[in-house]
């Protein structure tokens, strides 16, 4: 094994756990808002210095590879991937922060009844297994499971789109704290839903680096970009 073939796997491997640490801060910060833990929302939000810690490792390890090894071909697509896998997983880490800080500000428990019609919590439950299917096609090398986050996100975005009418008739003869509870939920599934948008990204980078295909802006006409 070469010193570039050590380095890309040491550089695989630190990516993987960057990974599993963000999709852990999703996981908490969605325990957080169900059980209405301050505790566990400011373990979040200290555990975000990890997320970046990480952030400014891989940057520099991705760098380093491209400055001494000079890598071709799909040794260099898959640096470049990392690269930008690496940004969208900090700002996934960036919107689970901000979901627990909601929490930690919060000043009473969110109803049940809250949840269960903006379907704040199945959002949750697809953007945590949006993310595990990108982990697992990224250490597998699978463009095809890849491929199958770019129709899971939709259901997102569904939910996204409808928020603001289904929060709207909620709010109608709630106290100040309910409402203030129900406009943190929908500031929630905004969070949620860019999520969804950068594991899109991920997912595009896994296929760029497998197959040497770029997604990004397909299917946009010129007058969208």
């Amino acid at each position: 094994m070469t010193h570039l073939d050590n380095e890309l796997k040491l550089l695989k491997t630190d990516t993987v756990d960057m990974w599993s640490l963000v999709i852990h801060q999703l996981t908490k910060s969605h325990d957080a808002l169900v059980e209405f833990d301050k505790d566990l929302a400011i373990d979040v939000n200290i555990n975000e210095k990890r997320v970046n810690a990480f952030e400014l490792k891989l940057d520099v390890d991705c760098e380093n590879i491209l400055a001494l090894y000079n890598p071709v071909a799909v040794d260099l697509r898959f640096v470049l991937a990392v690269l930008k896998i690496n940004y969208n997983l900090e700002r996934i880490g960036d919107y689970a922060q901000g979901i627990a800080l909601l929490v930690k500000d919060a000043e009473n428990p969110f109803e049940k009844e809250l949840f269960e019609k903006s379907q704040v919590l199945e959002m949750f439950k697809a953007s945590i297994s949006l993310l595990n299917d990108t982990l697992e096609s990224f250490i597998n090398e699978d463009p095809k499971l890849a491929r199958t986050v770019f129709k899971k996100d939709e259901f997102l975005d569904e939910i996204n789109l409808k928020a603001n009418n289904t929060i709207s008739n909620m709010i109608c003869g709630k106290s100040e704290d309910q409402i203030k509870n129900h406009l943190n939920i929908l500031s929630v599934i905004r969070r949620l839903e860019r999520v969804g948008d950068q594991t899109k990204n991920i997912a595009e980078e896994i296929i760029f680096y497998i197959e040497a295909k770029v997604l990004k802006h397909k299917g946009k006409n010129k007058k969208e970009i």
